[in-house]
């Protein structure tokens, strides 16, 4: 059977394909002859651009992060090269380290030719140092000074002082931080439409420094007008709410009391049952009288709720220490003036760099996330400081200080002291939150040396230590309760060059004026030697006493205060066994206020008085000596230390035989003012003050049964003592120095003794110089 095949036809999507391909080989064709014509003219077009950016690369960098500039850079990689970014390039990365205070960096861009037709380019820093602020401008400031403005700043200007502080460098977040000290400056003092208008920073390159220039908008002062509570709440009771304000009419306008007032207001509305009551101050203000009438309007806040507190950044302390700062819990009803204070309390604390709170939206409407970002700073500093005082002399300490120790927020102190006559060391703890309680609790530890034989003949080592316990009631008002348990050894030298006991235990070198081989008492009391009350207080006693101490602060700062009332009075009773058994209370009030700009008036009074409780033993008083009260200096400039008082006048060495007494008051009135010819940044002032007051009383033994046998006569008045003088105070970056010149106007002369020689009268000091460093 014979087969046969019929043949097949090509399908016309075949020849499709077959027609495109021989197309597509055309094309490649013609652009294969094209790109032999193009490609001389693009290599030639590739030359005229220069070669290509293999990377960008900055070096000698240490103090800024190379990645700071990248994102600045107009070169990149992978981009052809173009010398005129290079150069936009350098002059952005000079302006990166002027904005951080390093004016005189050098960058020195080169570049670096690859294998392959690429390149590098390398931009290499010398850093040098940090370039200090040449000058402070203030524009439109006509009230306020524009050095008492630069006082305000942290931000201070170099000068002959540049070597030893580091403020006169510019630092961008401080210039910031400095306006905004600025801002509350003037809205403390009464300019409530204070603006900044403006605040540029140049740098001088011949000056070799930057040049801050800050304009102000100042407007009018404004005193407050009426002060009134406003309360929209039911069954709020506006006078018992009201004590918290701390405007007061007539007064200059303070945005910070109206700040506390509203703080103080939202507590006090609180404790009465409304958790989610909103004070807010309204200011009417009426420019022809230039005053504003405040109206603190109470009112219902919504009621949101605190669902969760987070705490971040903090790598070292605690987490409770910063939520203890909180009056608020999480599950609370939510108050924004709450959450500010406790803002303010995080900053003050010292622990941090930086202390922000934000809120986001919770789970539900009715509920905020409340979030705390910190940042840790170092707390601990170890420091070596002397200084010299005409009271103690030359004194050396060494210290080692923690104020967050283990990020528990405790107090530690540990101090060594050593000086010519003085030394000790001695250990303080203190714990802020005792117990979980804002009341502080602490320890104090010391064992101190000290050398009275200047002035009354006798070394004094004291040994012991204190419990302290403060319970803050409001702000400015705090109690705290003491008790301390130390030893006191009083002895008396008797040496060669220091004779002062040889009276009753005669040494070799004293001199036998009769030559008969007795030495008299009137012949060895000549050389000096110490009273009977002193020799009869030898030895050891131990003072058992708790007290309290109250005390009471408004200062407006408490490092250098203009305005503002700071008192405190303490109460002491000894006799929880020891030696000692008396009733003792002293006071101590200043008041500041200044009297013109950078003019500040201080008066201070003072007082104490101690009262023995029941014979300690000794015949004729029923306080040991070393329990009295001993002033000098302290009381009235112009007098010496113990210079003050009653004294024993039987010696010969009457002068400095100072018995102390148990009552004493003065006052003085001083004014500080700057020094016009000097510049500001220098820190010396000076001042002019008025001393009064006095000390008598004596209530020790006055005869003496086995102490070189006899009696003591004691010169005991209470005369009042007065002077006048005028201080030299710096405000050193070494520390404190303070010189007094004073001139005593009225004192106690003594009496005349046998001979006609005027005995136990007060001994002047006119020149009184203390001071410290830290270096």
């Amino acid at each position: 059977m014979m087969s046969t095949t019929t043949p097949r036809r090509k399908k016309p999507a075949t020849t499709a394909v077959i027609a495109i391909s021989a197309l597509m080989a055309g094309i490649t064709a013609v652009e294969s002859a094209f790109a032999q014509q193009v490609a001389p003219r693009n290599r030639r077009a590739s030359a005229a651009q220069g070669p290509i950016v293999n990377r960008v690369v900055v070096e000698g960098n240490k103090k800024i992060e190379s990645a700071a500039f990248q994102d600045q850079f107009q070169a990149r990689a992978r981009a052809p090269y173009n010398q005129a970014a290079v150069d936009a390039d350098v002059g952005r990365i000079l302006e990166i380290y002027r904005q951080s205070g390093r004016g005189l960096a050098q960058v020195t861009p080169r570049v670096v030719d690859l294998p392959n037709g690429t390149v590098d380019v390398v931009y290499t820093v010398v850093e040098g140092d940090k370039t200090g602020v040449k000058e402070i401008r203030f524009v439109g400031n006509n009230q306020v000074s524009s050095s008492r403005l630069r006082g305000v700043m942290q931000t201070t200007e170099t000068n002959l002082l540049s070597f030893f502080k580091s403020t006169d460098v510019y630092d961008p977040d401080r210039i910031a931080n400095d306006l905004e000290l600025i801002r509350r400056y003037y809205l403390k003092n009464g300019y409530a439409d204070f603006r900044i208008v403006s605040n540029d920073v140049t740098f001088d390159p011949n000056g070799g420094g930057y040049v801050i220039t800050i304009a102000v908008e100042e407007g009018e002062q404004y005193r407050v007008g009426s002060v009134s509570v406003d309360p929209r709440l039911p069954g709020v009771d506006p006078e018992a709410i009201r004590r918290g304000i701390s405007t007061s009419e007539g007064s200059v306008y303070n945005a910070e009391a109206v700040e506390k007032s509203v703080q103080n207001l939202t507590a006090n509305v609180a404790r009465q049952g409304n958790p989610f009551a909103l004070v807010r101050p309204v200011g009417a203000r009426d420019p022809s009288t230039r005053t504003i009438s405040l109206t603190y309007v109470v009112e219902e806040a919504p009621r949101i709720y605190i669902e969760r507190i987070n705490v971040r950044g903090n790598s070292r302390t605690r987490d409770y220490v910063i939520r203890r700062e909180f009056e608020l819990g999480e599950g609370d009803a939510y108050n924004q003036v709450l959450v500010d204070r406790a803002e303010r309390r995080l900053n003050n604390l010292g622990y941090f760099k930086r202390v922000r709170i934000s809120n986001e939206p919770g789970s539900s409407a009715d509920r905020v996330v409340v979030n705390v970002d910190v940042e840790d700073q170092s707390t601990g500093a170890f420091s070596i400081s002397g200084g010299y005082s005409t009271a103690d002399g030359f004194i050396g300490e060494v210290s080692v200080t923690e104020t967050n120790f283990l990020g528990r927020g405790q107090f530690v102190r540990l101090a060594g002291q050593l000086g010519q006559r003085a030394h000790g060391v001695d250990f303080s703890f203190t714990e802020p939150y005792f117990l979980g309680y804002r009341m502080s609790a602490g320890i104090d530890l010391f064992s101190k040396f000290s050398d009275q034989t200047r002035f009354s003949r006798y070394e004094n080592r004291m040994t012991g230590g204190t419990l302290r316990l403060g319970l803050p009631f409001t702000e400015e008002f705090t109690i705290t309760a003491r008790y301390s348990l130390y030893q006191q050894e009083i002895t008396i030298p008797n040496e060669e060059d220091r004779p002062y006991n040889d009276c009753s235990f005669p040494i070799p070198g004293i001199t036998d004026v009769n030559g008969d081989g007795v030495i008299t008492r009137a012949e060895c009391e000549g050389n000096g030697e110490a009273s009977l009350a002193i020799k009869n207080a030898q030895g050891e006693t131990i003072t058992s006493l708790a007290g309290l101490t109250f005390n009471y602060n408004t200062l407006d700062s408490t490092r250098n205060p203009r305005n503002g009332f700071y008192a405190e009075v303490k109460t002491d009773f000894a006799g929880l066994g020891g030696d000692s058994r008396y009733f003792r209370v002293t006071g101590d009030a200043r008041y500041y206020h200044e009297l013109f700009e950078d003019v500040v008036g201080i008066a201070r009074v003072q007082g104490g008085h101690i009262m023995g409780l029941g014979d300690n033993g000794d015949a004729g008083g029923d306080l040991r000596i070393i329990d009295h009260f001993f002033m000098g200096p302290s009381l009235v400039r112009g007098f010496a230390s113990n210079g003050i008082g009653p004294r024993d006048i039987s010696t010969a060495d009457a002068r400095a035989n100072a018995l102390g007494g148990t009552t004493y008051f003065g006052g003085s009135l001083e004014v500080q003012f700057p020094i016009p010819v000097l510049p500001r940044e220098l820190g010396l002032r000076g001042a002019v003050f008025a001393d009064a007051g006095t000390l008598y009383g004596y209530d020790g033994p006055t005869v003496f049964d086995g102490v070189d046998g006899g009696r003591i006569d004691v010169l005991d008045s209470s005369k009042l003592r007065s002077s006048v003088g005028a201080s030299i105070l710096w405000t050193s970056p070494l520390g404190p120095i303070r010189f007094d010149y004073a001139y005593a106007l009225s004192k106690e002369e003594g009496v005349l003794d046998a001979n006609g020689n005027r005995i136990g009268g007060d001994r002047t000091q006119a020149f009184r110089f203390t001071g410290g460093t830290r270096f």
